[in-house]
Formats: structure tokens, C-alpha cells, sequence
């Protein structure tokens, strides 16, 4: 696929908003219509661009109070280990998002339980058992003041991923 155009752009835009849209409403939003603003869809779908679809769940409303950041270092640094790690770390409900990092951490994790008697357990039954985990430094999320699932296409630019466009 060739370079992302301002259709490609405004589509992915206004599904970040609404994915529910019809591809009507998408072609009348963006300026297209109705059978090229599905093909675009489908080809940043096929491409991978577009990785699937989702519902945003107010994690509070169903019981998910308390969020933890958790700077995680590990014993060793071997490929197996970390692959150990990172597979063990995917399968775990509880934490919702994952980032190797540089500096103080190799990771830092994001956790979501009910209260501080859950993140307590989860830290024995669950952290401290992971592979190679060999200190834990815990933050206490007191309030969360963006946390935001929509990619910045209105901020300054870098270079789209390449895209083909059928003719």
C-alpha cells in the first residue's frame, strides 16, 4: 500500500470516533462515496493498518477501581527468559498493557483490580511468580487524567507506513 492519502486519513479518524458507522455514514463524513469508502476500509483492514474493532468499557463500572503502574526488572536479560516473561505476561488478564522499557525499568506494566487487597495478591500469586522477576516498584494510580485510545492524526506528522493503492 502506498503512503496513507486524506481520505485514508479522515476514515481512520472518524472510526477512532465511531466504529459502529454505517460505511454511509463513514463515505459522508469523509467525502467519498459509499464503494471506494469500503475498499479503503477493507484494504487497511487486509493491510493491518486497521487491527480490529472494539468497545470502550468504563473500567469503574464494572468493578475495576484500582490501576497500578508496576516497574518490573528482570534476573537476566536471555532471549528465552524475556520471551518466558513477555508470553506469561500476555496471558494474564490482569495486566492491560506491557511496555519494555529504558532506564530505571525493563518493564512497566499497566494493572487493573478492584482494590488494593486484589493488586496485593495479584502481587504474590501472580507478579512475583513471573519469569526472571526480580523487583517490583508499584504506583498507585490516584487519578487518571487522560488515557486516550485514538492515534493523534492531527499532531505534526511522520511518514505513513507504505500502502498500495488499486486502481
Amino acid at each position: 500500500m502506498d503512503a496513507l492519502d486524506r481520505h485514508d486519513v479522515l476514515l481512520l479518524t472518524e472510526l477512532q470516533r465511531d466504529s459502529r458507522q454505517t460505511v454511509q455514514q463513514l463515505a459522508t463524513a469523509v467525502g467519498l462515496s459509499s464503494t471506494p469508502c469500503w475498499k479503503r476500509v477493507k484494504e487497511m483492514e487486509a493491510a493491518g493498518i486497521i487491527r480490529g474493532y472494539t468497545a470502550l468499557v468504563d473500567r469503574e463500572k464494572v468493578g475495576l477501581s484500582l490501576c497500578v503502574l508496576a516497574e518490573v526488572n528482570l534476573t537476566r536479560h536471555s532471549e528465552d527468559e524475556v520471551r518466558r516473561f513477555e508470553k506469561e505476561v500476555a496471558a494474564c488478564p490482569q495486566i492491560v498493557s506491557c511496555y519494555s522499557t529504558t532506564g530505571q525499568a525493563d518493564y512497566v506494566l499497566k494493572v487493573l483490580v478492584s482494590d488494593i487487597k486484589s493488586y496485593e495478591s495479584f502481587l504474590h500469586e501472580t507478579l512475583f511468580k513471573l519469569p526472571g522477576v526480580t523487583h517490583v516498584r508499584s504506583s498507585v494510580v490516584l487519578k487518571e487524567v487522560k488515557a486516550e485510545t485514538r492515534l493523534p492524526f492531527d499532531a505534526p506528522r511522520v511518514k505513513a507506513p507504505a500502502r498500495k493503492r488499486k486502481a
